[in-house]
């Protein structure tokens, strides 16, 4: 049997586009799971937005309807960048700062502050911390023969 391919069936795809791709379904993902009740608890407790929504995602984390729209946003978003290589590589690592200065918004916003729009709690403060040098460390890392170059 014989085989033919044509340059759309499959696209190479280096590391950044890839670790790009997989953060962006990350982020897909946990926005889509933030409006299934039971893994988010107290769904029904959810609101648009501000910290009076009480429902968890995964029983941890706080969202809200906005919230998790942003998280599909972001998903979303990394899935268009991660077509090009700087795309994805400043997905990562621009994303990476945002979630930096979230990680920073959090600690300085009060849980119960009208501030806290979004909202988030001490698990999602550790949570973008992690999130932001994560990122940044695999938009660097993984273009680090490519800056050399």
């Amino acid at each position: 049997m014989v085989t033919r391919s044509t340059a759309g069936d499959s696209v190479a795809r280096t590391a950044v586009q890839k670790a790009a791709l997989a953060v962006a379904a990350v982020f897909a993902l946990v926005g889509v799971l933030g409006f299934i009740p039971g893994i988010t608890t107290n769904y029904g407790d959810m609101t648009f937005a501000g910290h009076h929504s009480d429902a968890l995602l995964l029983g941890v984390f706080q969202v809200s309807i906005l919230h998790n729209i942003v998280h599909l946003l972001f998903g979303l978003a990394g899935f268009a960048l991660a077509r090009t290589v700087s795309g994805a590589r400043n997905y990562l690592i621009g994303g990476g700062a945002v979630y930096l200065v979230l990680w920073l918004y959090g600690l300085v916003v009060g849980d119960n502050s009208s501030a806290n729009f979004v909202p988030v709690n001490t698990a999602d403060d550790w949570l973008h911390l992690f999130l932001g040098l994560g990122m940044i460390a695999l938009g660097l890392l993984t273009t680090r023969r490519a800056v050399r170059a």
